[in-house]
């Protein structure tokens, strides 16, 4: 028994050295190309879309650190499996760490701006990992050999062995991970934009906006809470001075801008919500900012774009794309190439040094972080990275409204109790919200200020609660169209989802 233990223990001390050097390697090359990166990659392109969404819908934003924790509790279970094949089937162990290398190759290879240098930190992390493995399993082996009275000082030298390798191991892979970080980090550069100065007079939000309710979303969302879902598995870092968007494809001029020449364009500060097809009824995956950039049909009109072109395929400089209607784009809405938010230059996790925010449109189809390409195109000839799985292609927000307080199943006393909550149909703007108690009659709420239709509102309602037992709370918005939300309920894919929220307290 101790020595499979110990057979365990060199599988995983080996595998701990595979990602260590890995990690070490690709200082030298990219933090993309690690192992885990490069596979979580993968799963990430290829993983089903309601298995995706209910990942998303049982841990959130917390999805990715989720997959990381997955992948490396396999790969310490395999490791583990390695060690004690090794040493009773030689060499099937070493074999399983080199199919796991050569796996791990393919899907660095099929990254998005992938070059040959990055096979190196899974070729030589598993050749590392694999040496360590046969020698650790040969030290206990031998262990079988050695007379009885020395086992006992012989396994003390083994485990020492195991211990100074996991140690080696785990530094080395910490440090790799820490030296990339370090090397590529552009926060100190950040801090030190100056953001243009918009045109107009300064934007402020009226007071009206904020009905200051306890419990309700405020009207404008911090940065460190502003809602982040991306295929990134890392954050990508991105230099000013490196970064230039490229407008070209179905254009009668190709155009590159730099950072440097967006400073020869008038900048525009708007409010705009923006909102995650992944949300569902009720969701959070929907946040309010103040954004600062350039007018994005300014920037395509001076390339030119050919007439029968429909779509503007953006891309990440992770190889994230997402398929806008031109003619959404062009139709005079403040869509725009964002370059701060909220007062801030971009935050690196939200797009630093420039995204898209374009009102209106769901983020899949619009919102493109770290944006470096605009291809004029067609729907006929392009897909985007979430249309080739599925969804819709176009991807205009729908109405919808959420309860925020009372919190739900909470128990409160019989009188005046305040239902509030946000409503939002960007670039329509919200008319009217309604609640109705149980089954009863829809009762008009209060609205907050809206400045601009291209933001959620926030909605009050005072309930007279005098009946004890179980009520169900429901709300419904209406658009500046007209158009009420529906009471059918549906999923987020493949357009999102629909229905009224709901929520049940208890009166005493």
């Amino acid at each position: 028994m101790a020595d499979r233990g110990m057979r365990i223990a060199g599988g995983i001390v080996a595998g701990g050295v595979a990602l260590g050097v890995a990690e070490l390697v690709s200082v030298l090359v990219s933090p993309d190309s690690t192992p885990l990166q490069a596979v979580g990659g993968w799963i990430v392109d290829h993983t089903p879309d309601g298995f995706r969404e209910w990942v998303i819908g049982l841990v959130g934003t917390n999805d990715k650190l989720l997959l990381f924790v997955s992948m490396g509790v396999v790969a310490v279970v395999l490791a583990g499996i390695a060690g004690v094949i090794e040493r009773e089937k030689r060499p099937l162990g070493s074999a399983l760490f080199a199919v796991f290398g050569l796996l791990a190759t393919l899907a660095a290879l099929g990254r998005p701006n992938a070059a040959w240098t990055w096979t190196l930190p899974s070729i030589l992390g598993v050749w590392a990992g694999i040496m360590v493995l046969r020698s650790m399993i040969r030290r206990i082996t031998a262990l079988d050999e050695v007379a009885a009275e020395d086992i006992p000082t012989e396994r003390r030298q083994v485990l020492r062995g195991l211990a100074v390798a996991g140690a080696a191991a785990l530094v080395g892979g910490v440090a790799g991970r820490l030296i990339g970080l370090r090397s590529r980090d552009v926060s100190a550069e950040r801090a030190d934009v100056q953001l243009p100065s918009p045109t107009g007079p300064e934007l402020s939000v009226e007071p009206g906006a904020e009905l200051n309710i306890p419990g309700l979303t405020p009207y404008l969302t911090k940065n460190a809470d502003f809602y982040r879902i991306d295929t990134a598995l890392t954050v990508p870092q991105v230099s000013k001075d490196d970064w230039s968007l490229r407008i070209h494809g179905m254009v009668d001029r190709e155009i590159r801008l730099s950072y440097a020449d967006l400073a020869a364009r008038t900048p525009i500060e708007r409010l705009v919500t923006l909102a995650c097809v992944s949300n569902p009824v009720g969701g959070d995956l929907i946040s309010n900012a103040r954004w600062l950039g350039y007018r994005l049909d300014e920037i395509i009109a001076a390339a030119g774009p050919h007439p029968d072109a429909d779509m503007v395929l953006s891309r990440s400089i992770d190889g994230f794309t997402a398929g806008s209607p031109l003619a959404v784009l062009m139709d005079g809405r403040d869509a725009m190439l964002a370059v701060g938010m909220n007062g801030e230059p971009l935050p690196t996790a939200h797009g630093y040094p420039a995204r898209l925010v374009v009102p209106g449109l769901y983020g899949y189809v619009s919102a493109t972080k770290w944006v470096t390409e605009l291809e004029i195109t067609r729907f006929d000839r392009a897909e985007a990275f979430w249309t080739k799985r599925g969804w819709s292609a176009r991807g205009p927000i729908k109405t919808e409204c959420r309860i925020d307080t009372p919190r739900a199943h909470g128990t409160f006393q019989p009188g005046r109790l305040t239902v509030a909550g946000v409503a939002w149909a960007q670039h329509r703007g919200i008319k009217g919200v309604e609640v109705r108690i149980d089954q009863g009659d829809w009762q008009p709420a209060r609205l907050a200020a809206a400045p601009s239709i291209d933001t959620w509102v926030q909605w009050a309602f005072d309930w007279d609660a005098t009946g004890s037992g179980i009520h169900t709370i429901w709300a419904r918005a209406t658009d500046g169209t007209g158009e009420t939300q529906t009471d059918q309920r549906q999923d987020v894919v493949p357009d999102g989802a629909t229905g009224y929220p709901s929520l049940t307290v208890r009166i005493d």
